[in-house]
């Protein structure tokens, strides 16, 4: 019977999430009464602390406790490296990243993505690229292999924008900088 309630709880924090956030978070407290281990209700912490209150290292806790529960929870992993990225935390992110590419059944392509994420956040533009190439021949989604080449298109055009930025500091051409006659 407490599973079923657990269930329940768990579900309607699902539901609500992130539009009712006070009955999200109402029933997430009750399904973690009930089972202070639940995957589900301490994923569901994790993106609530990370997305709704920007309290990454909080949302780090919660998204570590899942993974030392169960290893294959497949949920966890983007939105665990995603926190990341945003706390900053490359070292951390590219461990995970590389665990996260032996976990049988995880979408790669998406793992790739948040690798390429990482790539650009250090300003590896190039090595983005070729990551991102990888990550569009093993998608099998053409509205995620849409989204990919958009964000290909992205980062070429920030390649370019710092060619140019490059070379306009090589080659100053404006009038302040010829002299006189």
């Amino acid at each position: 019977m407490e599973t079923n309630i657990l269930n329940t709880y768990v579900l309607k924090a699902l539901d609500a999430y992130p539009y009712d956030l006070e009955e999200t978070v109402e029933n997430l407290n009750y399904a973690l009464s009930y089972q202070e281990d639940n995957i589900h209700a301490l994923f569901l912490m994790g993106k609530l602390q990370a997305e709704q209150f920007g309290d990454y290292e909080k949302a780090k806790q919660y998204y570590a406790e899942v993974l030392s529960i169960k290893l294959d929870f497949h949920k966890v992993y983007s939105s665990y490296i995603q926190v990341l990225l945003w706390n900053e935390d490359f070292i951390e992110a590219q461990q995970l990243i590389e665990f996260a590419f032996t976990v049988k059944g995880l979408s790669k392509s998406e793992i790739w993505v948040l690798n390429d994420q990482l790539l650009e956040q250090k300003q590896h533009y190039k090595k983005a690229l070729k990551s991102f190439k990888t990550a569009k021949q093993v998608a099998y989604n053409n509205d995620f292999t849409s989204f990919i080449d958009s964000e290909i298109s992205r980062v070429k055009a920030k390649i370019k924008a710092n060619a140019s930025k490059k070379c306009k500091k090589k080659n100053p051409k404006n009038k302040w900088n010829k002299k006189k006659k």
